[in-house]
C-alpha cells in the first residue's frame, strides 16, 4: 500500500451518498429487477429528469440504436428499444455527466475512467452477442459500465478529503492509482450494496479482478475478457492491479476466436472516434 493509513481511514469515513449514481437512472435499474414492470412506468420515471430524458432520447436516436425509425418522444424510444435497453442508455448518459471535476488531476483521471467504462460497456454488449449470448447483452452492457464504479467513488471521496483539509496528502496520480489498486473493489461492492444494485452487478464488481472465477458465470467471463482486452487496446491507462497473464480461460469458456476479438476491438474503439 503506497498511501497512508490516515488517508485510508478518512476515505472509509466519507459518506456513502457521494454522487456516483443519478437517482432516476438508479430507480430504473432497481425497478427492472421486477419482471412485471410496465413500459409506461419506465417512461414516467425517465421523465422525472428532463436533462436525462433529453440525453436518453439523443442516444436512442444515435447511429448505434436508431434502426429504421427515429423516436420523437421517450415513450417512442421505450416502446422501440424496451425497458432494459433504455435503462442501459439512461445509466450511461447519467454516468458520463458524473465523470467531471474542477480539479485538473482528478478530472483527467475521470475522463480516462469514463473512456474505459464506456468502452467496456460497448465491448461487453458486443461480446455477449458475438459469443452466442444475446440474451445477456443488456446485462453485459450495464456490467461493463459499472464494474469500476468503486474508482469513481474513490475519486470523489479523495477530492472531498483534499478540499476539507482534514489531513494533508498529495492528490496526485500516483496516490490515486495506489488507492484504486488497494480499495476500488471493496468500495465498489460497498456502494452497490448500499444502493441496492441488483446482486449480479455486485458480483461483477467483486470478482472482475479475482485470480480465478466460476466457469458457470458467463456474464463475469464476458466482463473479465473485455476488461483484460481493454489494456491491449489502450483503453485502460491505469490498471495498476496485477492482472492475469492471459484471458485463455475466459476465451475458452466463451468459445471466441479471432473474428470475435477483432469485432470486439472495433466496437470498443468507437469511444475514441
Amino acid at each position: 500500500m503506497g498511501f497512508s493509513l490516515d488517508l485510508r481511514y478518512q476515505i472509509c469515513l466519507q459518506p456513502i451518498e457521494l454522487p456516483v449514481f443519478n437517482p432516476v437512472a438508479l430507480e430504473l435499474l432497481q425497478l427492472l429487477a421486477d419482471p412485471t414492470v410496465e413500459i409506461d412506468h419506465v417512461t414516467e420515471i425517465i421523465q422525472k429528469d428532463q436533462g436525462l430524458a433529453i440525453q436518453v432520447l439523443r442516444m436512442a436516436n444515435s447511429s448505434a440504436y436508431v434502426g429504421r425509425n427515429r423516436s420523437e418522444t421517450i415513450k417512442d424510444a421505450v416502446n422501440r428499444l424496451g425497458g432494459k435497453q433504455i435503462t442501459s442508455l439512461a445509466m450511461a448518459a447519467s454516468q458520463a455527466a458524473l465523470h467531471a471535476s474542477e480539479n485538473p488531476v482528478v478530472n483527467e483521471v475521470m475522463r480516462h475512467l469514463w473512456l474505459h467504462s464506456h468502452a467496456c460497456a460497448l465491448g461487453c454488449r458486443s461480446l455477449a452477442i458475438s459469443s452466442g449470448h444475446r440474451a445477456l447483452a443488456d446485462q453485459a452492457y450495464l456490467a461493463g459500465l459499472l464494474h469500476d464504479i468503486g474508482k469513481l467513488y474513490l475519486l470523489k471521496a479523495m477530492e472531498r478529503i483534499s478540499l476539507s483539509r482534514e489531513i494533508s496528502f498529495e492528490l496526485d496520480l500516483e496516490t490515486l492509482l495506489d488507492v484504486f489498486s488497494d480499495m476500488h473493489v471493496e468500495q465498489g461492492v460497498r456502494i452497490m450494496n448500499h444502493w441496492d444494485i441488483p446482486p449480479l452487478y455486485c458480483a461483477i464488481a467483486a470478482h472482475h479482478h479475482a485470480e480465478t472465477f466460476d466457469p458457470g458465470d458467463t456474464l463475469l467471463a464476458i466482463v473479465r475478457l473485455v476488461n483484460f482486452n481493454s489494456m491491449q487496446y489502450n483503453l485502460n491507462l491505469y490498471p495498476r492491479l496485477v492482472q492475469p497473464p492471459d484471458a485463455l480461460p475466459e476465451i475458452s469458456l466463451l468459445k471466441v476466436g479471432d473474428p470475435e476479438l477483432v469485432k470486439l476491438e472495433a466496437d470498443m474503439q468507437v469511444v475514441c472516434a
